[in-house]
């Protein structure tokens, strides 16, 4: 692979075997913030007081704490989710994307998967109201679909590690020194988040990657650019699975609702590492519900914690000399303008809940020939992208569907150079916050797919599948995986994501990136965290 096919720069993530000595390096270091502490068990505890308070163990959290507790600053994580570390009835923690069960959706009584409809059936069902690990929530005109649990949406995402393109970094974090982040912090996060790549010679002869050599051969064939991605899955793991060594967990459809085996989620990596340190504490079942500042300093925070019907139990009030918001770019941004519009934040500035985009997300599936079929066995890894983002405007990852059966279909999730920001705001009356997303926005993202997937359904001489997100519906136009922006870098906050007007606030998510990066973001979002806590150590502490 040379480094004009790959949509990253390849200096920033180490070779496939190579990463585990990358992340041990860190866990190396973590003892480098001073002696380790013993951390008290359980959940956070009415009246307590802690140096840091991190809302959120997503990857801009978990970058947070595991760099505090490496300086030597004791922190506890405030995680709405479950901690996901007890296997259900069947020995599984996780439930299989085929079958969704009580684990799979966030205080729901039905689910809502992405790919609603195949063959002309509806594929939701009902299901027991619990704290399950993804959210599907609702707002005006989109979906937002997003991780609930100790890692955030590490659980639940494809693990697709891209690094945007340094020609277009610019455009993504214009505020931002690129050669700083090319040439240290996304290094940083690669080697933190357990990145590897495909062998491309196992990759040209698996059957759980026939679908991505399908739609290699159609992209070529209409000339565009085809690409390896790199990821946090562990590929020697998964060919493991292929030879039949190993619990099979990629090669059995496990992703949308967590992964059992081969993944370096979070709770794997920078997690791990930060209560190895023994600084760090996490409250799973806890939401944060108001920040204001504290009579003697700091903040007081106050928190609900919840069974896993989502019934409050309890309702607890402490106190934090520093809060770091990494509650996701959704997340974030509600309890920002929240606290802005009630009086709690009064000096957040007028630029908190803006800047909030989709990442120009928006899926299609092609109807293949005969003689393209695309395999019944589908890893359920993404691997493979089409990148025509210089002449059409959109990055196609090449995506599995892993029904177990051979369906004829190639299926793409698309990220575009979408122009539309939508904006948070406090709806007083509803007791809530609101987005002002309009679903017509997702038409230019759908012309810009529309410039990859015309042009090989002409030269294929196929057709768009009409049968998977609705009856006779071409486009998943109606939701996203990849909220950013609502407390956009620079504006809501200063260049480091220091909160204006609020000594000690902090945002270190998605919420800082103002609605794009080109690519998958996560990637962006933990080397972002790496170079703004390396910074607010240095000074604030």
């Amino acid at each position: 692979m040379s480094d004009s096919t790959l949509p990253h720069e390849r200096p920033s993530g180490p070779s496939r075997r190579g990463f585990l000595i990358g992340t041990g390096s860190i866990a190396g270091l973590s003892m480098l913030g001073g002696t380790a502490h013993a951390r008290a068990a359980g959940p956070i505890g009415n009246g307590a007081h802690v140096p840091a308070l991190v809302i959120g163990t997503g990857y801009g959290g978990s970058v947070a704490a595991l760099r505090l507790a490496q300086a030597g600053v004791d922190v506890h994580m405030i995680e709405m989710g479950q901690a996901w570390d007890t296997p259900g009835s069947d020995g599984k923690i996780f439930a299989n994307t085929r079958t969704p069960d009580v684990r799979s959706y966030w205080l729901r009584t039905r689910t809502k998967q992405p790919l609603s409809n195949f063959l002309g059936f509806p594929l939701d069902k009902n299901v027991p109201r619990h704290t399950g690990i993804l959210d599907a929530e609702d707002f005006s005109g989109i979906t937002v679909y997003q991780g609930r649990g100790v890692g955030g949406g590490s659980l639940v995402n494809g693990g697709m590690a891209v690094t945007p393109k340094r020609a277009r970094f610019s455009s993504v974090l214009p505020s931002v020194n690129a050669a700083e982040m090319y040439d240290v912090y996304y290094p940083r996060a690669n080697a933190g988040l357990g990145v590897n790549e495909i062998d491309p010679a196992w990759f040209d002869t698996t059957a759980a990657y026939q679908y991505s050599r399908v739609g290699r051969k159609h992209a070529q064939r209409s000339g565009f650019d085809f690409t390896f991605v790199p990821n946090v899955y562990d590929f020697d793991y998964m060919e493991q699975e292929a030879a039949g060594t190993v619990p099979k967990s990629a090669l059995a459809a496990e992703i949308l609702y967590g992964n059992n085996h081969g993944k370096k989620s979070l709770q794997q990596t920078y997690l791990a590492q930060a209560k190895a340190t023994g600084r760090v504490s996490v409250s799973p079942l806890h939401k944060v519900t108001s920040v204001s500042p504290a009579s003697g300093g700091g903040y007081t925070v106050v928190i609900e914690q919840m069974d896993t019907t989502g019934a409050t139990t309890a309702t607890k009030t402490v106190t934090a000399d520093r809060v770091f918001f990494a509650a996701g770019s959704v997340g974030t941004s509600k309890l920002l303008v929240q606290m802005r519009a009630t009086g709690k934040l009064p000096n957040l500035n007028n630029e908190v809940g803006k800047g909030w985009g989709d990442n120009g997300n928006v899926m299609c599936g092609r109807a293949n020939h005969m003689w393209d079929p695309t395999g019944a066995l589908q890893s359920s890894i993404p691997t493979t992208g089409i990148d025509n983002w210089d002449d059409g405007g959109a990055f196609a990852e090449v995506a599995p569907i892993p029904t177990g059966i051979e369906t004829w279909a190639s299926f793409y999730l698309s990220i575009t150079d979408t122009p539309h920001r939508a904006e948070f705001s406090w709806n007083a009356a509803a007791g809530r916050a609101e987005l002002n997303w309009q679903t017509a926005w997702k038409q230019a993202s759908i012309d810009m797919a529309k410039s990859i997937f015309d042009k090989i359904n002409r030269k294929e001489g196929t057709i768009y599948r009409t049968d998977l997100f609705g009856v006779y519906k071409i486009w998943g136009d109606h939701l996203t995986y990849h909220p950013l922006g609502g407390a956009v870098l620079n504006k809501a906050t200063d260049n480091y994501g220091r909160l204006h007007g609020h000594p000690g606030l902090y945002a270190i998510d998605g919420s800082l990136i103002p609605g794009n990066t080109t690519v998958n973001p996560f990637v962006t979002i933990t080397a972002l965290a790496e170079r703004n806590i390396e910074k607010i150590i240095a000074t604030d502490l």
